[in-house]
């Protein structure tokens, strides 16, 4: 991933040299977003089971609002905690009706809390780094970042002999795709998604993926798709809208046209 940022960055000429506030808060989009919620979440799953973490990681878009309520001074809107509501309601139904599968255990479900806590941190950086970064450069920058401290965790990792290299090139095709197109372009879109509609209600599009991957599991492993996961579905995706209320009702809103008197004689 980032190599790819790496060719973007040196293909758009115009990407700005941040200044030193601004890596600073860079550094912390890498350290909250990329660092602290990868080693985290993947280390969490090892020792949870896949409902637990569902469940946990779906609390992201509630963090994320009151973060944006303690540190951005962003106030509650009714239709934003609906559509919070509905969206965990949601998750909650998908995960029952999936079944957890697998014994949990307390560290791994601490693991995970943290990594979703750091992942709404993260998002708080982003939205206040977009005051004078574009999406993009937010995007590039942090993610190189996140990856250089990424490497002593790795190293560590496999030094204790924990590291697994697959000699497959199918393998390694899958991961340049998920690494290009699941963290390089899906992290374009999402940060633009939260430069333009604010930390809070961009964090309710986190409670998708779980009905996103029983629709892509029904088509790529042939799974079957449960009434009750449908419905799941359909209130994760009526959160949204409703959380998603204000920022319609402004894109729908005609802007306010201004005409100016005429000038006298003599002005």
């Amino acid at each position: 991933t980032s190599i790819f940022f790496v060719i973007v960055a040196l293909r758009m000429r115009g990407l700005r040299w941040p200044s030193r506030r601004e890596w600073v808060l860079l550094g912390c989009v890498g350290v909250f977003g990329t660092l602290l919620n990868q080693v985290f979440y993947f280390t969490g799953l090892v020792h949870s089971n896949p409902g637990t973490a569902s469940l946990i990681i779906g609390l992201a878009p509630v963090a994320t609002v009151l973060l944006e309520r303690i540190v951005l001074k962003v106030r509650f809107t009714g239709s934003k905690l609906s559509g919070i509501a509905l969206g965990v309601a949601g998750v909650s139904v998908i995960v029952a009706v999936g079944g957890g599968g697998g014994h949990g255990s307390l560290a791994g479900d601490l693991n995970l809390l943290i990594a979703m806590l750091a992942l709404a941190v993260g998002v708080i950086f982003v939205r206040k780094l977009s005051v004078t970064l574009s999406p993009y450069a937010i995007t590039i920058f942090s993610t190189i970042l996140g990856t250089l401290l990424m490497a002593p965790a790795a190293g560590g990792e496999a030094l204790l002999h924990q590291s697994h290299v697959s000699h497959s090139l199918a393998v390694w095709g899958i991961l340049a795709g998920a690494g290009v197109i699941a963290q390089g372009l899906a992290a374009f879109w999402w940060n633009r998604g939260v430069v333009i509609l604010g930390a809070g209600t961009a964090a309710m599009f986190m409670n998708l993926p779980p009905f996103i991957a029983i629709i892509a599991a029904h088509f790529v492993l042939h799974e079957p798709i449960l009434l009750a996961q449908v419905g799941g579905g359909a209130l994760i995706l009526v959160g949204v809208f409703v959380a998603n209320q204000a920022s319609l009702r402004a894109t729908a809103r005609p802007p306010l046209v201004t005409t100016a008197a005429p000038a006298e004689a003599g002005d």
